[in-house]
């Protein structure tokens, strides 16, 4: 009987295709939801492996899973990312060039609404503090376990907890307000 190898081990033994295929899908839909952009979700993906395989003889995995370590990656990945847009969009705005964007007419269209929804979510978590917005995103959109957040982001289960349920309360307000304004926009 053949067991599978828990994730310190792939580590260890550069099994990192399985532990790419283990965890990619975990790590798109936190990237998703930090984005609200699949393509952007795609793209920060990539790099969060291609970050962990340059790290791979650096990092030990504290237990048996990798995925916290994974996700907090992501995590900085995506903060980068939107660094490195910001100033760009500084720059263009100093240049003061016109630029034309493509037409994405041909996007499936429950892509484009998942978008939609996924921004409004964000707009509201982005009012959050940040550190209930990583609290948030690790143990509600992810699934990863209270004791794992803690150790990724080196504070005690008990302050994640606090995090994720004042999290939730304040994102139930704000997107209570939220729905009703755009009912009010769009006139139901």
């Amino acid at each position: 009987m053949t067991t599978d190898p828990d994730d310190r081990e792939l580590w260890s033994q550069t099994g990192f295709g399985v532990l790419f295929d283990r965890h990619a899908r975990a790590v798109y839909n936190h990237c998703f939801r930090l984005t609200a952009s699949w393509a952007a979700a795609e793209d920060h993906v990539q790099t969060t492996f291609l970050t962990a395989w340059r790290k791979r003889d650096q990092v030990r995995i504290e237990q048996d899973s990798a995925l916290p370590w994974l996700l907090a990656v992501a995590t900085n990945v995506v903060r980068n990312d939107r660094r490195s847009v910001l100033r760009k969009l500084r720059l263009f705005r100093r240049v003061a060039t016109e630029t034309t964007v493509p037409d994405h007419a041909d996007d499936v269209a429950g892509r484009v609404d998942d978008q939609r929804q996924m921004s409004i979510v964000l707009a509201a978590v982005n009012r959050l503090p940040r550190n209930q917005r990583e609290a948030l995103a690790l143990c509600v959109w992810s699934g990863i376990s209270y004791p794992e957040a803690a150790a990724a982001l080196g504070i005690t289960e008990g302050s994640v907890r606090a995090r994720v349920s004042k999290a939730k309360s304040r994102l139930t307000e704000l997107l209570a307000t939220e729905q009703q304004v755009v009912t009010v926009v769009e006139g139901r």
